[in-house]
């Protein structure tokens, strides 16, 4: 297998896990771990893998010496809460609250806010076809926060994709922050810090909660999901990424965003989590047009 083929592959199992991952963190919350509870026990898990990743992966040595310039940890601070403490607590407590494919689909939204803030912030020029774009995937996105109907186990689908949606803003503005720190350090040398950081951020919202865990009780397959989360979800993903930016460009790789839904909704229906409805629908069709018009090439 050619490393290009390689890197699509590990590209689509990125997709996959982050389809699956909607439902299977909607099964641990709220009934066995309350959402802030569970972001301990995803940051910090990942914090640990991160670091270990750091000491003994390939040329350790070279990167264990790579110092981070102090001017940069401001920035990385900065990037540790948008990337790790907002996004996972707006993420896992408005998961807790709305459907599986209702949050897959507002997180396709995605690439539409990383350009409107790059607008912003970077002062990038915007084209017509962008600005529909933009119109339509915000109309589709208040669409679904303002009709979603509760279904399954989505007790305040409102609140949580208005959350869902707030995890996506913040996840732009992270995508945007790490830009130059990508470029300037190593990869694990960078992730360990963003989550060690975003560690100490999440503690005062999630140790609390964490501490009722009633571990006892808990039946064997949700400490399988929890460990699904922590090593795949999170850790793990991030490794495949790491592959496939290595071979596939930046606009390749947005491409398999698309999938995620995909896969959700699959994945939640097969299993009786979720259902379709026409305002999902309707929501999809308007946010998936606006993603198109953003990212097509003139």
């Amino acid at each position: 297998m050619s490393k290009r083929a390689l890197a699509l592959v590990a590209a689509t199992i990125v997709s996959i896990i982050y389809g699956v991952t909607f439902t299977i963190a909607k099964d641990v919350m709220p009934k066995y771990v309350d959402a802030y509870g569970f972001i301990i026990l995803r940051v910090g898990g990942a914090t640990v893998l991160f670091w270990i990743a750091w000491l003994f992966s390939r040329n350790s040595k070279e990167i264990r010496d790579e110092k981070i310039y102090k001017k940069d940890f401001p920035r990385i601070i900065w990037a540790a809460f948008f990337g790790v403490a907002l996004n996972m607590i707006s993420f896992f407590k408005g998961l807790s609250l709305t459907s599986p494919i209702s949050a897959s689909v507002l997180m396709v939204s995605t690439p539409i806010i990383v350009l409107i803030l790059s607008a912003i912030i970077l002062k990038e020029r915007m084209q017509k076809r962008m600005m529909l774009g933009i119109v339509l995937g915000l109309i589709g996105t208040a669409f679904l926060i303002l009709y979603g109907k509760p279904s399954g186990n989505a007790s305040n689908p409102t609140l949580g994709n208005l959350l869902v949606f707030i995890n996506a803003v913040s996840y732009g503005l992270y995508l945007i922050l790490v830009k130059k720190l990508m470029q300037k350090y190593n990869p694990f040398n960078f992730a360990k810090w963003i989550y060690l950081i975003g560690f100490i951020m999440v503690i005062p919202f999630g140790w609390g909660e964490f501490q009722a865990i009633d571990w006892a009780s808990m039946p064997m397959d949700i400490y399988w999901k929890i460990g699904f989360v922590v090593g795949f979800s999170t850790f793990g993903t991030y490794m495949l990424n790491l592959l496939s930016m290595r071979e596939l460009k930046p606009t390749t790789i947005a491409v398999f965003i698309y999938l995620q839904p995909f896969f959700a909704t699959i994945f939640a229906i097969s299993l009786g989590k979720d259902e379709l409805s026409l305002v999902k629908i309707i929501s999809a069709i308007l946010i998936f047009t606006g993603v198109y018009l953003v990212t097509q090439k003139k």
